[in-house]
């Protein structure tokens, strides 16, 4: 299975922005810990701070991978343009995010991609990248390019 992992803006800070709210670790740190514990995937990994090559990322593989994890950062409270590219693909997408968005300041405890997603995993660091793709693992294959549902 094609599994990609996008992460947004600030999320290459990780281990070293806020480590009380996002933890102590890098995602490149964890990445390769995720590949071993899920050697059926191919999991890749792609991240941006600039919210146009996160939309052409997903329309480059949004046709083809199996699935994407999300974790879009503050585009996810303020992009309706990555909603809509979300909306636009048919591979099903996971959001995630680190920290728990219910628990955060108001401004984020609403997501506009949220809807177009099958689902959100917040709150376990960087373990919700885990979860996300457990949540893969589990599901029945299917035809690349079928979204079930969002």
């Amino acid at each position: 299975m094609q599994i990609l992992i996008i992460n947004g803006p600030n999320l290459n800070l990780l281990g070293r922005r806020e480590p009380g709210i996002y933890g102590t670790r890098s995602f490149e740190d964890y990445l390769p810990e995720l590949q071993e514990a899920f050697p059926d995937f191919a999991i890749e990994h792609f991240q941006s701070n600039h919210e146009g090559q996160l939309i052409d990322k997903l329309h480059e593989v949004g046709f083809a991978y199996h699935g994407i994890v999300l974790n879009a950062g503050g585009y996810t409270h303020t992009s309706v343009a990555l909603a809509d590219a979300i909306a636009g693909i048919n591979t099903p997408v996971v959001e995630v995010h680190l920290s728990n968005l219910a628990a955060r300041e108001e401004f984020r405890q609403r997501s506009l991609i949220g809807r177009h997603c099958v689902g959100c995993i917040s709150g376990f660091k960087l373990e919700s990248y885990r979860l996300a793709l457990q949540y893969f693992q589990n599901q029945r294959p299917r035809r690349v390019g079928f979204r079930s549902g969002s």
